[in-house]
């Protein structure tokens, strides 16, 4: 679980969580769960934060039914499919959420 410090110190973070979101068109739900996500995941390391973040919108959109592909979600966060792809399983199972069945 996460502190309210934790979303207020991480503001400019989820602002960008806000505006990957819109470029995706998902839903609020995905934009709460991906949040969620991300500050249950918060690295340390400044330079992490991206990559989680971005894995997380991806975990988000794949458990709120509105999948979105790993390349559509990596352009929208500017990172690599790569980085989505490293990340993503890892955050899904120690959520205990499950994945889709493809």
């Amino acid at each position: 679980m996460y502190s309210a410090r934790d979303q207020v110190e991480n503001e400019e973070w989820l602002a960008e969580l806000d505006r990957a979101s819109s470029r995706l068109d998902v839903s609020r739900q995905v934009v709460s769960r991906a949040g969620d996500l991300f500050l249950t995941h918060l690295p340390d390391e400044e330079r992490s934060k991206r990559a989680v973040l971005a894995a997380s919108l991806y975990v988000a959109t794949l458990t709120e039914s509105e999948r979105r592909s790993q390349g559509d979600v990596a352009e929208a966060m500017e990172v690599s499919r790569l980085t989505i792809q490293q990340r993503w399983k890892e955050i899904l199972d120690s959520t205990g959420l499950e994945p889709p069945s493809w």
